[in-house]
């Protein structure tokens, strides 16, 4: 996944072990880790920054022996608290005296355990706590902070967005799954709204914790991350296929994740009419009705009897308030099954939202089964669309 050769020993630009020979590669050092000490990352401009810090005093050693000085470096940052990415910090305070006399930025996320900023304080570091958001600039370069609990409470990537470039400490790992550390706050499901917040960039390129640099694929890295904590999340053997899986995430309130497994699911079998459903059902409930009304149709295609779809599909179309549709809809769903209570409901909503209040308050379950739901539905349904047939 990486560039080109053989494993990379001691300091290498970036650019050189990826093959990517550039001003943004050439800026960064990259020194690969052992089992018990994270990679480094070293940014080049005014000054040094580093990305963790490792475990192993050798690396500064190295480091310092291609020409650069230890108060050069004038920012470390910690993707989060583990000894692997900390204690290297300890090492150059140290063997460097002049290092700790610098006034050194050290910046972590809030949430790291309070003995770090009290270890910041005795070295004459300036502690710089984030909490996921900001613009950094580490050695002139600027990283957007995000927030990624999971495997640590204290966790967090940083995107260069110019690059599509992430670091990722521990959170994405080309070759591995990391754990969540309970001790440190790790959960499974803040893992994996962390993952869902990555995915929303556009990332080319992951710079791990451990392992080689991903460069190129780096989306694919963080999605093979996300389908390997959705598995432990669900259980890893506890679930026999994808939609049963997606069905177990729409229970506990992850709809991403549902859709995640839906498209797996379609991707073995594309003409699975439940996978179709269910994919839509998890896209209206995100307010998504334009993708919501394409899966529908995709069913319908292959069974146009189904009153599920109809229904759904039915739904999204008023959710952009084209009522008028949404009823026919609804009324083909109730062709095909007469006591399909959530299609009475709904269309008695389509039909008041589309002026017909006298048609609306005939149907017997809208009034008396909606009544105390519909100032929340109303704004629900109303986010979609402010087209159509209006009242």
């Amino acid at each position: 996944m990486g560039g080109a050769g053989s494993e990379p020993t001691g300091w290498v630009p970036l650019g050189e072990l990826s093959g990517r020979r550039d001003h943004f590669f050439d800026r960064i050092l990259f020194l690969k880790g052992y089992d018990f000490s994270s990679n480094i990352y070293v940014l080049r401009g005014e000054h040094l920054a580093l990305v963790d810090a490792g475990n192993d005093y050798t690396a500064f050693l190295e480091l310092f022996r291609l020409g650069f000085k230890p108060a050069d470096i004038r920012q470390v940052l910690l993707t989060h608290t583990h000894n692997d990415h900390v204690m290297g910090v300890v090492e150059l305070v140290r063997a460097y005296p002049s290092f700790g006399q610098t006034g050194f930025e050290l910046i972590f996320h809030e949430a790291a355990p309070p003995n770090l900023k009290a270890f910041a304080d005795t070295f004459g570091a300036r502690a710089v706590e984030v909490r996921g958001g900001e613009v950094l600039q580490l050695a002139g370069m600027p990283w957007e902070v995000i927030h990624t609990p999971g495997h640590t409470a204290d966790g967090i990537c940083l995107y260069h967005a110019a690059s599509r470039t992430l670091l990722t400490g521990d959170l994405v790992l080309p070759d591995a799954i990391a754990a969540p550390d309970d001790f440190a706050g790790g959960r499974l499901d803040q893992y994996l709204l962390s993952l869902r917040a990555l995915l929303r960039r556009e990332v080319d390129n992951v710079l791990p914790g451990h392992g080689r640099p991903v460069i190129g694929s780096g989306r694919r890295a963080i999605e093979e991350t996300y389908e390997g904590v959705i598995l432990r999340f669900t259980g890893e053997d506890a679930l026999p296929g994808w939609l049963d899986r997606a069905a177990e995430l729409v229970a506990r309130g992850f709809l991403d994740e549902a859709l995640f497994c839906c498209r797996r699911e379609l991707e073995a079998w594309p003409g699975s009419i439940r996978a179709l459903e269910l994919q839509g059902l998890c896209l209206n409930d995100l307010g998504r009705f334009d993708e919501a009304i394409l899966a529908f149709d995709r069913a319908l295609a292959l069974d146009h009897r189904r009153a599920l779809a109809l229904a759904g599909k039915g739904y999204a179309l008023m959710g952009l308030g084209r009522y008028t549709e949404s009823v026919a809809c609804f009324d083909a769903a109730l062709a095909q099954d007469p006591g399909l209570k959530e299609a009475l409901v709904y269309k008695g909503l389509a039909l008041y939202l589309a002026g017909r209040y006298d048609e609306a308050l005939d149907i017997e379950a809208f009034r008396t089964e909606f009544t105390g739901r519909l100032k929340q539905e109303l704004q629900k349904v109303k986010r979609g669309g402010e087209s159509g047939d209006k009242p």
